[in-house]
């Protein structure tokens, strides 16, 4: 071949490598055809400017604060509030009023009487008043007044005064006999009519008083009980048929000193147990005495013979 021939050769191929390049085709070696080569997968085309198919997410910037609190200066920080040194104030409360002036005085220490006594038996329903009532203003009773005026909103000065007497009395009811004795030393009622001739022992049930009379005369009174209502003492007209001084009971195996019979066994005796227990014990139908000198003394002056009245 001439050098022309190779001229035109090398013209040739670079044509025709021009227009492959310029096609977008990838360049394969050129050379002895083989079995590898007729295998080879084809080159993939792609696009230049194509994106890529699965692209990555690029981070979000972070902005940073334009003066962080660890970039100010110690006297910008806010400073912390102080803890509370102290309970918070309380609020102011109105002071209660003044308790109003007393009134006029009824009653005060060292006065005796029977309204004395109705002062007690109303203290005593409230509480106030823990004794039996005695008819003295002593310094239990004042105690017991102060108590409840101060329970009350009264002036608190122990006597009994027309405010505190009237408050008392809104507060309770009237005290009954019973009430105003409990103990005993009740005033004798009003003698049975059959009481007032001859020798009689005038015996009140409701008074709980014996009263020895003679022609309608007082000669003595002393405090008695009676029996329960399962054996009570029988009421009417009696005379005395028997006395016996050191008696002792053959039902019940109990002493009855002072023993005055006037209806079967039931007699007028002396009892140890009214004298300990007062009137939260009975009898089994006798007239109980606890007064055992009373009751000695009124044994010597009585003969057989002598009536017995018991009424209500």
């Amino acid at each position: 071949m001439g050098r022309v021939a190779t001229a035109r050769a090398r013209a040739t191929a670079g044509a025709v490598v021009a227009l492959t390049l310029a096609c977008g085709c990838t360049a394969q070696a050129v050379g002895t055809a083989g079995k590898d080569d007729e295998k080879a997968a084809p080159p993939r085309r792609t696009a230049p400017d194509a994106p890529d198919p699965t692209p990555t997410r690029s981070p979000t910037p972070k902005i940073k604060s334009p003066v962080s609190r660890a970039e100010l200066p110690p006297s910008k920080l806010p400073e912390p509030a102080p803890p509370p040194t102290s309970a918070p104030p309380r609020p102011r409360t109105t002071p209660p009023a003044p308790p109003p002036p007393p009134g006029p005085v009824i009653m005060a220490q060292g006065k005796r009487g029977e309204r004395v006594r109705e002062l007690q038996a109303r203290l005593r329903q409230l509480a106030w008043f823990h004794q039996y009532p005695t008819g003295l203003y002593g310094p239990a009773t004042a105690a017991a007044v102060k108590g409840f005026q101060a329970k009350r909103g009264l002036a608190t000065t122990g006597a009994t005064d027309t405010r505190t007497w009237a408050r008392l009395l809104r507060m309770t009811d009237e005290p009954t006999r019973h009430a105003l004795y409990p103990d005993g030393g009740m005033p004798p009622a009003k003698p049975d009519r059959r009481c007032l001739t001859g020798r009689v022992l005038c015996i009140s049930k409701e008074s709980r008083t014996l009263t020895w009379m003679v022609d309608g005369k007082v000669m003595s009174t002393m405090d008695v009980r009676f029996g329960s209502e399962y054996t009570p003492t029988r009421e009417g007209a009696f005379k005395v048929f028997w006395k016996s001084r050191d008696h002792v009971s053959t039902l019940y195996d109990t002493p009855m000193p002072y023993a005055m019979f006037f209806s079967g066994g039931q007699a007028v005796h002396y009892s140890s147990d009214f004298a300990a227990r007062g009137y939260g014990g009975a009898s089994h139908g006798c007239v109980n005495v606890r007064d055992k000198g009373r009751i000695a003394d009124l044994f010597k002056k009585v003969r057989d013979g002598d009536r017995v009245v018991i009424y209500r």
